[in-house]
Parts: structure tokens; sequence; C-alpha cells
């Protein structure tokens, strides 16, 4: 699933950048490369990195 359409952020990406250490939406663009733009994804990506933290 496509978390970002801005910068093609899929939700994968997410989760692996989550499970490297992102707490933060903003961190995890950082460590896929990408930053972000319009801000419409920041809700749905943080709401994975909460899951993903949750399930560790």
């Amino acid at each position: 699933m496509v978390v970002c359409v801005c910068n093609a952020i899929r939700e994968k990406d997410v989760r692996e950048a989550a499970r490297s250490g992102a707490l933060s939406a903003c961190q995890a663009y950082r460590a896929i490369g990408r930053q972000a733009k319009c801000g419409q994804c920041v809700p749905f990506a943080r709401s994975i990195i909460d899951s993903e933290h949750a399930a560790a």
C-alpha cells in the first residue's frame, strides 16, 4: 500500500524504518531518504510506526 503519494513511499518502507528505530514519520522519511511534502500522509505513517512499536 502507498503511504505517501508525493514521495512514492510504501507501507513496507515505513515499517522497516520503524523497526530500525524511527519514532516519528519525519524520522522514518529521513531514513528512507525523503521528507514529507504536503503532510496528508503523516497521520497514516504515524499509525504504522505506532503499530510496529506496539508489536515489538
